[in-house]
């Protein structure tokens, strides 16, 4: 006996309803909003950077000397500081994101796992400055007390333990705040994904007599690794630009040091204390042009974001 199944007609359907076209020219009116403020941003900070561009070219972004009196600018310093900063925060916070992600789907209890996974949503909502002032009155004696010398002790003042460590301001220190307050970000968006792997697929390997551990690493991680590194690129983004935290605990030092002991700045700390210092002229430039050197940083990162995410799915990667 045949069975008809009568298909529908695509063709009744309302797409070209009033609605349906209203709708369609908001989405896409947002859409060139968005590339138009992107766009005008880029053009404003090329346009504003000019008088600096043409006054020190390609040597503003090889020179660390950063002196308003006599006129001469580098960004250098305030590169290196942004990117070693960002670095030592991914450095301790990724792996802790990864294991407190782990412990949270796959080993502690229901009631547990939904207290911490609440606590840590709220550190992620706790406002930047508050970081900052917790690390300059808090961590930064504490640093300077028992970290600092114990890792000096440790290392014998190699290139990265060098020179004084007793103030506890410096790079170590703002990596380690922006650590902190990157890690709710990454951990919040790992254990979604761990949580998003079918049980069907842990299951399967339980009952091939795999460990929790062996699941984890050999189908919960692979299944999720595609969006496990879109939360560390998030977590990057948001450590990239970070500009309170940082600023209390580096001292605003442009003196490019290998010592992360030593005193530094970041690109977005630099312009939060000196934007509104500079009058119109080459210092007002210059700092506009370190804000065009932050977005084209942060736009690189997320391209290789991006081709990253096309390579893992092409290869196979599942999130």
């Amino acid at each position: 006996m045949a069975i008809n199944i009568e298909q529908p007609n695509i063709s009744q359907r309302p797409h070209k309803s009033p609605a349906n076209k209203l709708f369609r020219m908001l989405g896409a009116a947002c859409c060139c909003l968005i590339v138009l403020v992107m766009a005008g941003i880029v053009i404003e900070l090329f346009i504003k950077s000019q008088l600096s561009m043409n006054t020190f070219g390609w040597g503003f972004l090889t020179s660390s000397t950063w002196d308003p009196v006599n006129g001469k600018f580098g960004a250098l310093s305030s590169i290196s500081g942004t990117i070693v900063t960002t670095i030592i925060a991914l450095i301790i916070a990724v792996p802790m994101s990864l294991v407190v992600s782990i412990f949270l789907v796959e080993l502690a209890p229901e009631k547990l796992s939904g207290i911490f996974g609440t606590a840590i949503e709220l550190l992620a909502a706790i406002p930047s400055i508050i970081y900052g002032m917790w690390g300059l009155f808090v961590f930064v004696p504490i640093m300077g007390k028992y970290i600092n010398p114990l890792l000096s002790k440790w290392f014998g003042n190699t290139f990265l333990f060098s020179g004084p460590s007793s103030s506890g301001l410096g790079i170590l220190t703002a990596g380690c705040i922006l650590a902190l307050m990157v890690l709710p970000f990454i951990t919040s968006v790992m254990r979604d994904i761990l949580m998003m792997v079918p049980p069907v697929m842990k299951e399967s390997a339980y009952g091939l007599g795999a460990t929790t551990w062996e699941v984890t690493k050999d189908v919960s991680i692979p299944y999720g690794l595609r969006g496990m590194v879109g939360a560390v690129f998030l977590g990057l983004g948001r450590a990239i630009g970070e500009t309170m935290a940082v600023t209390f605990v580096l001292a605003n030092d442009h003196t490019l040091s290998s010592s992360l002991f030593a005193g530094g700045n970041t690109i977005a700390s630099t312009l939060a204390v000196e934007f509104t210092e500079a009058s119109d002229g080459l210092y007002l430039s210059s700092l506009v042009q370190l804000g065009l050197v932050l977005f084209l940083i942060t736009a690189i990162f997320q391209i290789i974001a991006q081709v990253w995410l096309k390579y893992a799915g092409k290869n196979g990667g599942r999130s």
